[in-house]
Order: structure tokens, then sequence, then C-alpha cells
């Protein structure tokens, strides 16, 4: 099994170290914090433990746990390393500057992966020797339970990288997606902006309570993406297929884009999300409601798992 090095121990770097690990790589994990990468030794193991309980992982969690080594060096953390998961804080200079120094001591095969959910690799990458091999790698939060990850490359990322790189998250049991080029925002995020941006003008224009918006995902839509996607769902909800769906109901669809023009989220509107949230949800119960989500999360990922196999 080839060696994996994430950089960063905080929850997306535990998360990462865990789905590698728990596939039988040896992971060496680092942090220039001291104190984060010895907290992520608890961390991992209690989302071990987690996972094991739901039935995602079949080895004991101390089992898995000894697949992890902490490093206190960069330079140790990535040598030998075939990919490189890089997990540092969301700014073009922190990814520019850890960036040059993966370049430099990372092993010349190695693949750079960073995990940031919107900086394109092309803003931190450009100026390096290797940047053929870097590229993103932006996981659904937490990667240890949502299995999707982008693979966004660079105008100059090597598409054979790209490939290989596909090839190692799928073996890890993730379920990786090639964005084709570089684009804000990625595909996951633009997705669920285009869903958010309507669901704030029906609750700013008072058609629908925030409540009841919700209700219409999660127990309408989000019944069928939860193992469909859109192009499979209208595929599916017309007699003569994609086709017959757009004939039926394209024109319902481009008169609703063309009323939804952007616009910023106010500070009225916030508020009146805020009272309603609070409402349902007081702020100290959220992390209990939390703890709630990442349980509903794996007990749905076990029930798709075992649904694939029936």
């Amino acid at each position: 099994m080839e060696q994996i090095a994430v950089v960063g121990a905080g929850l997306i770097g535990c998360a990462w170290a865990t789905v590698f690990a728990r596939a039988g790589h040896s992971v060496m994990l680092y942090d220039i914090n001291p104190d984060a990468l010895t907290a992520s030794r608890d961390t991992i193991k209690a989302g071990l433990i987690k996972l094991y309980a739901a039935g995602l992982i079949t080895s004991p969690p101390d089992a898995v746990l000894k697949q992890i080594s902490a490093s206190s060096t960069l330079e140790e953390a990535v040598r030998g390393a075939a990919l490189v998961q890089e997990n540092v804080r969301e700014t073009v200079e922190a990814k520019q500057e850890i960036y040059a120094l993966l370049d430099r001591l990372a092993s010349p095969d190695a693949m750079l992966a960073s995990s940031t959910s919107g900086i394109p690799a092309s803003s931190f990458t450009a100026d390096l020797k290797g940047r053929h091999r870097c590229f993103v790698g932006h996981p659904v939060n937490p990667p240890s339970v949502a299995p999707v990850v982008e693979l966004v490359p660079a105008a100059w990322t090597d598409p054979v990288v790209i490939e290989r790189a596909r090839a190692l998250y799928a073996s890890v049991g993730q379920v990786p997606i090639v964005v084709q080029r570089e684009i804000q925002g990625f595909i996951v995020n633009r997705l669920q902006g285009a869903l958010l941006a309507e669901a704030f003008r029906l609750v700013e224009e008072g058609y629908v309570s925030s409540a009841d918006a919700d209700k219409a995902i999660k127990d309408g839509l989000g019944l069928r993406w939860a193992f469909m996607g859109p192009f499979e769902t209208i595929d599916l909800n017309a007699p003569g297929g994609i086709r017959d769906y757009c004939g039926r109901y394209g024109p319902l669809y481009l008169d609703i884009a063309r009323q939804a023009e952007p616009r910023a989220w106010n500070d009225a509107l916030l508020d009146k999300l805020e009272q309603e949230r609070l409402a349902v949800l007081p702020a100290d119960q959220r992390p209990a409601r939390q703890a709630w989500r990442d349980q509903r999360l794996m007990d749905l990922i076990a029930h798709k798992r075992k649904a694939a196999n029936e």
C-alpha cells in the first residue's frame, strides 16, 4: 500500500487521515502546531469509534489508528509519499507558502492535492517546477463520512496525474468526480449555491418559511437525491426520458430562471432567518444536533452500501 502524507491536523486533515488509514495505507500526519498534532489522535480515534459502531469500518479503531503516525517535520511527513493531501488555512498566501515547500520536499512523482473549498490550484502553483502534479482534491465535509471528492486540475496539471489520483481516491472508498477545467466554487458548491440562492429568495419574498423550505428538500427532493443525481431524476420522471421531461417542463424552468435575479443576502433577511432557526434550534443545542447529523449521515452511508450490494 502506498504511503500518504496529510498536512494539517484540523478536522478535515483528521478525516482524510482516517480515510486512507482505514483502507490500509500508512499515513504520516503533520501540523505546524504541535498541540493540534497531539490533539489529532483523540479526534481520529473518536471518529473511528463512531464509524465502527455504524458498521462503516470492519477493523477495530485501535488497529486503524496504528496506521497513522504523527510527524514533527514536514520533510519527514512527505518523504516517500505517493500523495500529499494539504489542509492548511484558506488563503492564497498560505497555499503558495506550503506548496513551495511541498514541491521542494516531496518525491518528484508524488501527487500534491489541496483540500481547498474554493481556491483554484492555478492561483498557488503557477511558479512551481512540479506544477504538473498539483491539483485540488476538494472533499465534502467530513470526507470520512461523505465520499465525494472533486478533482480540479489547473491548466498545466498532467492528465495522467488526475487519472492516478482518481484511481487512488476510488480505491479507498471515495467517489471522485473530475472537473474538466477550473471554475469558481467547483461543482458541489455551485450546485448548492444555486439551490441556496432560490431558497433565500423564496423566504425573503414571503413565499415560504425557512422551516417549510427545509421540508421541501429533506422530505421531498432530498429523498431522491440521496441516491440519484438531478439528471437521472428527471430521466426517470417522464415516460420518454430526459428529452421528454425537458419538452414538458423546460419552458417552466426557463421562466423561473428569468425571475431569479442575483441578489445579496441582506441583514434584514439574515435577521429573519436567524430568528427562525433559533426558534427551531437554540444555539446551545447546536453541538448536539451536529452530532445527530453526523450519526444520521453514517447511518445513510451504511444503508447505501448495503443497498448497493443487494
